[in-house]
């Protein structure tokens, strides 16, 4: 379904029932849905879906590219500045509220948008992620983690990131080797400026879901091993994996931040085949 036929009807069911997956997810490991923070990534939404999303009392959006993101972010905060009285909204408090922060305004007006960037970061583009976005799932290298510090020190304010680990060993895909993930931790977490919230991972696209599980196993297997090492911060709590085909595997294996884009907003305006955060940052 492409974005532009879909009615904002239609959206909000999509919508209701990812949010049903993800609460049946959650419950099948022990948890509520409450628990698991939900990235709308939109890549393929149109800024009326986003703006309907909100209305609904959504914050949590991700993108891949440096340039959707920042003019994303503008044409919703330009927005909300036209749209502060609006009272349609829920206030009930989220997962995101918990682990981000930047809760419901308490005014009746739609809440902040809290802007993910999901994609590959290359470190000439850090400043304008910088500047937009609560949190950087894409951290996989010393060199991307240094130009954050440089850039938040002259800031005066840190940056939350993730670091992004390649489990599945696919050579196409970015992320740390798992072996070094330790190590890379470490030197992070030595920078006074940038924020280790946790671990990001991506699976092996697959039309089937359990395919996703091993890959997912093992990030959690990282990631309990590196909290329980000292090396970290208590601010090391955030574990997101899973997107539109495989989100409830991940939430299955620990995930408690899931990265969903066609399953809320359709496919790409082509039809083809779209995973959600398969499209990484251009030179």
């Amino acid at each position: 379904m492409e974005p532009s036929t879909m009615t904002l009807a239609n959206l909000r069911q999509r919508y209701e029932d990812v949010r049903a997956r993800i609460a049946s997810a959650a419950e099948r490991s022990g948890r509520t849905g409450r628990e698991i923070v939900l990235v709308a990534v939109t890549k393929t939404a149109e800024p009326d879906q986003i703006r309907e999303l909100m209305r609904l009392g959504h914050q949590d959006f991700g993108e891949n590219r440096v340039q959707q993101l920042v003019q994303r972010a503008a044409i919703i905060d330009e927005w909300l500045q036209r749209h502060r009285t609006m009272s349609h909204t829920a206030e009930a408090r989220s997962a995101g509220d918990e682990l981000l922060g930047d809760g419901p305004t308490g005014s009746g007006a739609p809440p902040s948008a809290r802007w993910h960037m999901i994609g590959h970061l290359q470190r000439n583009k850090a400043r304008k992620v910088i500047e937009t976005c609560r949190l950087i799932h894409s951290v996989d290298n010393l060199r991307v983690a240094e130009e954050i510090q440089a850039i938040a020190v002259k800031r005066d304010k840190p940056v939350d990131v993730l670091l992004q680990v390649n489990c599945s060993g696919e050579r196409q895909k970015f992320g740390c080797a798992v072996p070094a993930a330790i190590h890379l931790a470490e030197q992070i977490e030595t920078m006074l400026h940038v924020r280790l919230r946790g671990l990001m991972t991506m699976a092996a696209y697959s039309d089937k879901a359990e395919d996703s599980r091993p890959t997912f196993g093992r990030l959690f297997e990282l990631f309990e091993e590196i909290r329980d090492s000292g090396a970290v911060s208590p601010h090391f709590n955030i574990l997101s994996m899973g997107m539109s085909n495989d989100f409830e595997v991940a939430i299955e294996e620990g995930a408690n931040l899931v990265r969903v884009g066609s399953a809320i907003f359709g496919e790409s305006a082509d039809g083809a085949s779209n995973p959600d955060d398969d499209a990484e940052d251009d030179a």
